[in-house]
């Protein structure tokens, strides 16, 4: 099968499509025949090896001290199950799934064999059936973020919430979230994303590069951080102390992402109900997966980065 292989770390020229073997399942696993993975922030610290201070030595002993131990990276596909072990009770051939891979990685690939329990190398569903392989991988990452940090900011009906960083993965999720819960919700993104967060139901907008958006913020309930505390601006520190007494800030960074089929489950309710929709700004193939690492690190996507597989070739 063909692969994205990478061998050390470094800059997106390290990434080199290569064949290799397919797996085969255990017992208790799936494999997974993949047509869509993601380029996600997570990828780019794992492959550039610029982890967060705080993460740096549990996350090498995981993924390796001076090069990858696993050689094929990538958190997040969505797929067709194509076989499955003797034990496998959740799922059948032909389901369509989309997921997080954890520490298993392994997505960027054509196949992966996963278990259908929940645990650090991955969580599994049944994929939403009224949208894409593509979509369902930005539903899969930023989903997950976002609804488990609004989860644990126990939003309520007619509170004032603030999404910093609102044009993102997880924050174009954290919007039609918030919305969906009933609450009063504020975007803070760039000049260009403006109309495109408002479109996605934001009640109020603010450009964090102009300084007189300060005359618009207000006082909040919760503020989602949804750009993690590496990025920083004159705006982000002014909306942190609009925080009302009781008003809580959490970002995307406090804490690991909780591997959880259950919450792929719920957000697979709401996009078939149509609640909310996960957006995809750009999708690339498999030979160009190069391209997308260097696009996604400039910062200035809208919504998720997909990588498209074919397996007609």
């Amino acid at each position: 099968m063909k692969a994205v292989v990478c061998t050390k770390y470094g800059p997106p020229e390290v990434l080199q499509l290569k064949e290799v073997n397919k797996p085969s399942p255990k017992h208790d696993e799936v494999c997974i025949k993949i047509y869509a993975t993601a380029v996600t922030a997570s990828d780019i610290y794992i492959r550039g090896s610029q982890l967060p201070i705080r993460f740096w030595l549990p996350m090498r002993l995981f993924l390796g001290f001076t090069k990858p131990r696993k050689s094929i990276i990538g958190m997040v596909l969505a797929g067709e199950i194509e076989s499955v072990g003797k034990d496998i009770k959740r799922f059948k051939v032909g389901d369509q799934v989309y997921g997080i891979t954890g520490f298993g990685l392994g997505a960027y690939a054509e196949y992966k064999c996963m278990k259908e329990t929940d645990s650090m190398h991955g969580c599994l569903s049944l994929k939403p059936a009224n949208i894409s392989y593509e979509e369902a991988t930005a539903a899969a990452y930023g989903g997950l973020l976002a609804l488990q940090r609004l989860e644990e900011g126990n939003i309520q009906r007619g509170q004032k919430v603030l999404i910093y960083g609102a044009s993102g993965t997880s924050g174009t999720i954290a919007i039609q979230l918030a919305k969906y819960y009933g609450a009063e919700v504020t975007g803070v993104c760039s000049t260009n994303h403006l109309e495109f967060v408002k479109s996605l139901g934001a009640d109020k907008v603010i450009d964090y590069t102009k300084e007189e958006s300060e005359n618009f913020i207000d006082r909040y309930d919760f503020m989602l951080d949804a750009v993690g505390k590496a990025k920083s601006s004159k705006i982000k520190e002014l909306c942190k102390k609009a925080l009302s007494s009781e008003g809580k800030y959490i970002s995307i960074d406090d804490g690991k992402l909780e591997l959880k089929s259950e919450r792929l489950i719920k957000i697979k309710g709401l996009i078939d109900a149509g609640h909310i929709k996960p957006v995809v700004d750009r999708i690339y193939p498999m030979d160009r997966i190069v391209e997308a690492h260097e696009y996604v690190g400039m910062g200035r996507k809208r919504g998720g980065v997909a990588i498209s597989i074919d397996h007609s070739n």
